[in-house]
């Protein structure tokens, strides 16, 4: 058999405090490692910042330098130039007032009209009394009733009784009027207005009465020589 050999144990007292110290320095060393890691890095970062701000304010210092160069120049090419001259002020010329325009000169008052000629009074209407030219024109008119000439003979006795052919002839019982002795004389109105002067008026009008009545003068005649009217 081989020989087994027992180590001996060293002695519990020496060896705890020697793990002890040993642990506590490498805990302590690890601690200051750690702890400059730390301050590195800190130290790293505000040298960073540092810089980043020195950056900074050398842009921001570049800039404002930049804006003070340029408004120095301005300003320097303001003064340079020289000030505009005030305009000239306007002078406004008030409107003259325009001189009133003569009053107009009345119309002269319109003269009065002349008051128009007063017509002249009419003329009287004169009666044509002609028995000779009142048989010619009843004459004439025969033929228009159908008539022959031979009945000129009848009404030239018949009207010499009544009126002897005078166009104004009156009765003064009665008040027969005219060659025809209308009663009353206003009846002759139907054949013309003038009735009271014209002969023609009458015997037109004493025609168609014969006509109506009697159918022809000798008719009319021999009424009036039975009744000494017709």
């Amino acid at each position: 058999m081989s020989e087994f050999k027992v180590q001996t144990r060293p002695e519990n007292g020496s060896n705890k405090r020697d793990r002890k110290i040993s642990s506590l320095g490498q805990r302590a060393a690890v601690v200051t490692a750690a702890c400059a890691l730390l301050i590195g890095v800190g130290a790293a970062g505000q040298a960073t910042d540092a810089n980043q701000l020195a950056a900074v304010s050398d842009t921001q210092q570049v800039s404002t330098n930049d804006t003070e160069s340029k408004l120095k120049m301005e300003k320097a090419e303001i003064q340079a130039k020289p000030a505009p001259a005030p305009k000239a002020a306007e002078i406004k010329v008030a409107p003259q007032a325009a001189e009133p325009a003569p009053a107009a000169k009345p119309a002269p008052a319109p003269k009065p009209a002349a008051k128009p000629a007063p017509k002249p009074a009419p003329k009287p209407v004169v009666a044509i009394n002609d028995p000779a030219g009142a048989q010619a024109y009843a004459a004439s008119q025969l033929a228009n009733y159908g008539w022959s000439a031979d009945q000129m003979q009848c009404l030239k006795t018949l009207w010499t009784k009544e009126s002897d052919w005078t166009t104004t002839a009156t009765n003064a019982s009665s008040g027969a009027y005219g060659i025809v002795q209308s009663l009353p004389a206003e009846k002759m109105a139907s054949a013309g207005p003038d009735y009271r002067t014209n002969y023609r008026t009458q015997i037109k009008w004493g025609l168609n009465y014969i006509q109506e009545r009697y159918q022809s003068p000798c008719g009319a005649l021999n009424f009036h020589l039975s009744n000494n009217w017709y």
